[in-house]
Formats: C-alpha cells, structure tokens, sequence
C-alpha cells in the first residue's frame, strides 16, 4: 500500500530534511511540504472537493508551522478532515504535550531531531489507522454535500457597511434552509448590536456568551445555550449585554462553530460589519462566505476595504468571497458586474432588488419569518440560498421557491493570528 504523506513545515531547513527521510520510507508517496497552515487547509480541502480517496493518509504538522499554532491545526484537520492521521513533529515528546497533541486528534507525536526509525514507525501507524477509518466510511462517503469533510456547512453573512442588509441576509438564508429540509442553526456573531433575536421576535436568557468559557461543549451544553425557534431554527443569540461580546474571542468562535457543525446540517453566521476576533475565526473557518453591499459608491468602497482586510489578516482571499448586491435595480448607475471587478470577488448571480416597502411591516413588527412568500426580496434571497448549495441535496424535496443553483467554490480556514497586532498597528 502506498501511504501519502503531506508535510506541513514553515522552516526551508526542516522542510529539507522532512523530504529527505520522507523518500526513503518504505512505499511513501511524499508531497512537497507545504509552508503555512493556510496552505494546508487550503490544499486538504482541495482535494477533498473530488473524494475522500484524494487525500493524504498522514499529515505531518511541525511544531513551529504558522500562522495558526500546530494544536490549534491539528484540530481544526481532525474536525474537518477525520480520516487523515496527523502525526506532531516537536522537539518536546513530553507526555504533558503527548497528551495534548492527543486531545487535539493527533495521532501521533514525533520528536525533534527526527529519526529514520520513530518516523517511520509513527508514519505507519497513522496510515494504517487512516486506511481503517475510510474502509469504515465507504469509498465515495465525502462525496456528499460537504467537501470539506463529514459535518455540517458553515455560512457567514458580512456587511460591507452597517444597513446594507447583513441581518435580514443571514435570516432569510437561514430561514430557505430550514423550510429545504435542512437541520440549521443560525448564529448571532455580531457580538455588541445583534438583531437577530429582534427579527425573528425572540428573547432568551442565554446566548453565544455563555459557552465562550466552556473548552468541551458537549450537545447537552450546546441544547440549553441554544434556542429552538418555531420557524424551525436552532438560534445561538449575541448577548443582551454588548460588553459580554469581549467574552468570545477567536478561540471561542472556532469551539462554538465547530460543535455547531457536528450537531447541524447548516450553520449561518450573522458576522455583521465590525472584524473582530470572534466573526474573523467564523470567516475564516466558513466553506461560504458571503459579503453583502449595496449598490452605492460608500458601500462599495467599504466592501472593498473589508476584503483587503481580510487578505491582510489571512482571513479570506477576495476570489473566495460571494458578494451579494442588495437593494439593486436595473437604474442603477453601479452595477454587480462593476463591483465584482471592483472588489475582485465572485457576485452571485441573482441580485436583491430594491423594495423595502415589502419589507417594512415585518421588519416594523419583528417578524421578517411573517414575510410573503410573493416578495420579490424573499423570493431573491431564497433563490440566492439555492445559488450558494445552501439548500437540501437535490434528491431531496426542497420547499423553497427556486431550485438550487450551483454552489460556490469552497475554501478552508487562514488564520486571524495578526488581528491584535492588525488593531496595535
């Protein structure tokens, strides 16, 4: 059997000396090291768009990769991408960092400086455990909806500015899954002026605070913090208290997002249109991510000052971002087309018209759940939910008012790792 090995090292020296003893294993299939930890999730998720048998059978992740902390990697590979075997290359082989190396899915721990022998060993044992775990899924099992791996799909909604419509975007998303079939949580990321709750008529003591502290989140702490709505939406609220939105920080963010992407079939992420650390890691971690603007020059410009941001903080490249234009008409001077090459993303392409009047009594009573299904903005939106792979598979019946479309190109995370130094500078 022919193991794959795909190397992860930020260092050109180890790099040289990974690939050495790497082509001298036996029957290894050793990919050039890959230099950051973007670049990884990036080429795993890649791969993994075609079948699961297209990924490497073992990870090696050096302790020194960047920008995101080898644990911290190995995690976000082993939720994401649960049948390749990660082996931690580390010049501590304590059992304080075994253990820990260990919590965070690794299967493996390598010592510094490498030896033929325990490499070789290490290597072995992770394949062989990979090559148990893909008999056990059946060829073809990533062949589902979610490229990324086994679990659910993740959806961010960012405004470009604030009233361009971000909320009333994740809502509307959230609310065409559910009535798809689609077991879906909806999240209020934006942590300090969360209107999610107002939209959908809703108050709850507990919210996306509450579980920022808890390192485990089992799906018994998940259920209470969580409240289950009528529409059908599991709602994880911003807290009443915009202080307590300093309590969920990147770290948090990548927990709550990802217990939720095991519990749910859709998770969408109301980001709203403030970078923090908490929304940056949802962005990051997203396989959509989507960007709303209107067709205004003021909008633009911010759309396009957010997506350089993100590049700066290697949150998300421009080209995998869907930009969604709001509050569009066929007078309008600026067209999709035009913020498209503007901002340099992908525009969907079903634009959101211009019809706030349909919009206005259910906006008014906070009940956007209430709206008519003959609205031109929700028929758009829900057509846009199709267009993203939003909604159920198609051999499943879907209640939504357009077929899906094709679904965007997905992407895994960066890192948000220079945000502080971003907001020190």
């Amino acid at each position: 059997m022919t193991t794959r090995i795909l190397p992860a090292v930020g260092d050109p020296d180890a790099a040289r000396i990974f690939s050495t003893l790497l082509s001298q294993l036996p029957s290894a299939e050793p990919s050039p090291p890959v230099p950051d930890s973007t670049t990884l999730l990036d080429t795993l998720a890649r791969l993994a768009v075609d079948s699961l048998d297209e990924l490497p059978e073992v990870v090696l992740v050096h302790e020194r990769i960047g920008p995101v902390p080898a644990l911290e990697l190995i995690r976000e590979v082993a939720l994401r991408f649960p049948a390749v075997g990660v082996v931690l290359v580390s010049s501590d082989a304590g059992p304080a960092l075994f253990s820990a190396a260990m919590d965070s899915g690794a299967r493996g721990l390598v010592g510094l400086p490498l030896s033929y022998d325990e490499l070789a060993a290490r290597v072995q044992a992770a394949a062989q455990w990979s090559v148990g775990v893909r008999r056990h899924l059946g060829r073809g099992a990533a062949d589902a909806d979610a490229p990324t791996g086994p679990g659910g799909r993740v959806v961010t909604v960012t405004g470009a500015k604030g009233g361009v419509g971000t909320t009333f975007t994740a809502v509307q998303f959230a609310l065409a899954a559910a009535a798809s079939g689609r077991r879906t949580a909806l999240v209020d990321m934006d942590l300090q002026a969360g209107d999610v709750g107002s939209y959908l008529d809703v108050q709850f003591r507990r919210s996306i605070a509450d579980l920022a502290g808890i390192q485990d989140i089992s799906p018994r702490v998940l259920q209470d913090a969580v409240y289950e709505d009528r529409t059908g939406l599991a709602l994880l609220l911003a807290p009443a208290d915009g202080e307590r939105g300093e309590e969920v920080d990147d770290r948090a963010a990548r927990h709550i997002v990802g217990a939720l992407r095991g519990r749910y079939e859709l998770v969408v992420v109301d980001c709203g249109t403030q970078v923090t650390g908490a929304n940056a890691a949802a962005v990051e971690m997203a396989d959509v991510a989507v960007l709303v603007t209107t067709p205004d020059v003021i909008a633009v410009r911010a759309a396009k000052r957010m997506v350089r941001l993100w590049e700066r903080l290697q949150v998300r490249k421009a080209e995998d971002t869907a930009m969604v234009v709001n509050r569009w008409s066929k007078h309008t001077e600026i067209q999709p087309a035009l913020i498209e090459k503007i901002t340099k993303t992908r525009a969907t392409r079903t634009p959101v018209p211009a019809a706030f009047k349909e919009l206005q009594a259910v906006v008014d009573a906070g009940r956007v759940q209430d709206l008519d299904n003959r609205s031109t903005v929700k028929q758009a939106l829900w057509t846009l939910a199709g267009e993203l792979g939003l909604l159920a598979a198609p051999d499943t019946p879907a209640a939504a008012p357009a077929p899906p479309g094709g679904a965007l190109t997905l992407r895994a995370a960066g890192t948000v790792s220079r945000l502080r130094r971003g907001r020190e500078g």
